[in-house]
């Protein structure tokens, strides 16, 4: 996995978009980061590691071979999250859309 900035990040998301536009998928999580790069014992608490003075947020996104990631600081989460949303509203444009007909058929099958 790689560790990246946030602005080559994005860049490289935007590519993982690109990429898989006809077909193929892009998984992406976002959770709490620590700053361990080690599993620590079970005997140790949460509150140790919560102990840290900056919250930071790990964002990973693969596609299946390719994978990258990066941190976000509390300070950076307002124009990371800014961009993310943009890059998110150009690249969503191939979802399917969603059949009307078959939630019609079952609507009316439940009030007969």
């Amino acid at each position: 996995m790689v560790l990246l900035d946030n602005e080559n990040f994005l860049g490289e998301l935007t590519k993982l978009f690109q990429k898989n536009r006809s077909s193929g998928s892009v998984s992406i999580t976002m959770k709490q980061y620590y700053g361990q790069t080690k599993p620590q014992p079970k005997n140790t608490t949460r509150q140790s590691l919560s102990e840290a003075s900056e919250h930071k947020c790990l964002v990973r996104s693969s596609d299946g071979k390719k994978k990258i990631s990066t941190v976000i600081s509390s300070r950076d989460i307002t124009k990371f999250q800014m961009a993310y949303a943009n890059l998110l509203k150009t690249n969503m444009d191939g979802l399917k859309k969603r059949d009307k007909r078959s939630s019609k058929k079952t609507k009316t099958t439940k009030a007969t």
